[in-house]
């Protein structure tokens, strides 16, 4: 395929959704110049699912994809096992080998529900940081001061505060900007926390007779509760989820992160969005454009019918407030209401089910439940929140 190479294509690609690129006039000049450019990016499978929070990079590959160049999608295996502390105020722990095995099982997968991952390179950055040496690996750490490392605000707030920050956290950014001399990387995607990992691999890239790559950065997105979107809070929003629960999850966003999710997770025409913000300013009522914005996300992720549905589906069991008649049903290995939330999916684990029935999330046949040792019994309709159901046999 041939390289586009259209001026408004290249601007979009350079503003819509990104907070910060380097090198923008050299990035541009080789966008322009119709040079076929390798751009990677690598994702740690720390947890099973990938949600909207990580498709605003892979939606800026497909966006270079569509321009003609050449993506190159990493799973971190190795970096995944290491892990990152870049956007964390505590030491992020080391995982099993065997749980990030399993997290990745279908990395590839969801990524391909947004990029054509048939003309992707993929690779496992095992492949190669496996094999580095001591020799090696100290040839990198010191293209680095330990300066630059603990000058990053949430290692330096760590260290004031008298935390713990292990030495395997300096390594990481080695390791990331490793991957990318690996892959011959010309452009890197990532979030604005991966600030300092990004530069690693600038750095790193010319010691091994390479061009520097130029990065791209997307802002970091809020979650359905307003904190930042991560699979440990539970405020996620995932490519995996159901169209129902998907529509639904969009509809408990805060308002004010209704325009920013339009620009950064969905490609509705950046005109249209404009007319979004100005009716948000007029007084249009939010739940109008998060209709709009549930409709058009699970559309893209699921088709056009099942957004339909969906859309019906939270109209008939939010706005009419009636009990949806097709509930999923459940017979428990214990009929304990946290075993039941646990197992039926409706919580991600027993503290996520307990503190859903502290806030009076869950309800019972319309009753709302407050003891944690309370029983189900055959027949009985469980719901969480206002949208998540289940049917006890």
């Amino acid at each position: 395929m041939k390289v586009i190479t259209d001026d408004n294509k290249i601007q979009e690609l350079l503003e819509r959704g990104v907070e910060e690129v380097i090198d923008k006039n050299h990035l541009k000049k080789r966008l322009e110049s119709g040079e076929k450019l390798r751009v990677k990016l690598g994702i740690d499978p720390t947890s099973p699912n990938l949600h909207l929070g990580r498709s605003i990079p892979l939606l800026k590959m497909r966006d270079f994809q569509e321009l003609g160049h050449q993506l190159v999608f990493i799973v971190g295996d190795f970096t995944g096992v290491i892990g990152d502390t870049s956007d964390k105020e505590s030491e992020r722990p080391m995982l099993e080998q065997e749980i990030v095995k399993k997290n990745m099982k279908n990395y590839v997968d969801q990524a391909g529900k947004i990029i054509d991952i048939s003309k992707c390179e993929v690779y496992y950055n095992s492949e190669w940081l496996k094999k580095l040496t001591y020799v090696e690996l100290n040839e990198q750490a010191n293209m680095f001061s330990v300066a630059e490392f603990i000058a990053r605000d949430n290692i330096r707030r760590r260290l004031e505060a008298g935390t713990r920050v292990s030495l395997r956290e300096v390594l990481y950014p080695l390791m990331q900007g490793y991957d990318s001399v690996a892959v011959k990387a010309d452009v890197e995607l990532g979030g604005t926390d991966q600030r300092f990992n990004l530069l690693a691999g600038r750095t790193m890239q010319p010691h091994y007779k390479q061009q520097s790559q130029d990065i791209i950065m997307n802002p970091l997105m809020a979650g359905t509760d307003g904190r930042k979107m991560s699979s440990s809070w539970g405020n996620t929003v995932n490519l995996t989820d159901e169209p129902n629960e998907m529509f639904g999850k969009i509809m408990s966003i805060p308002d004010e992160l209704i325009i920013l999710y339009f620009t950064c997770m969905t490609r509705v025409p950046m005109e249209i969005v404009e007319e979004y913000t100005k009716e948000m300013k007029k007084g249009e009522n939010p739940r109008n454009l998060k209709m709009k914005l549930g409709f058009e996300l699970v559309r893209f992720y699921h088709g056009e019918k099942a957004a339909k549905i969906a859309e019906e589906y939270f109209i008939n069991t939010f706005a009419k407030k009636q009990t949806p008649t097709d509930i999923p049903e459940l017979k428990p290995t214990s009929y304990n209401i946290i075993e039941v939330l646990v197992e039926s999916g409706l919580s991600t684990g027993k503290s996520d089910a307990r503190r859903a029935i502290e806030q009076g999330g869950v309800k019972v046949n319309d009753e709302k439940i407050e003891a944690f040792d309370y029983d189900t019994k055959p027949e009985d309709v469980i719901q969480k929140g206002k949208r998540f159901f289940v049917k006890v046999k």
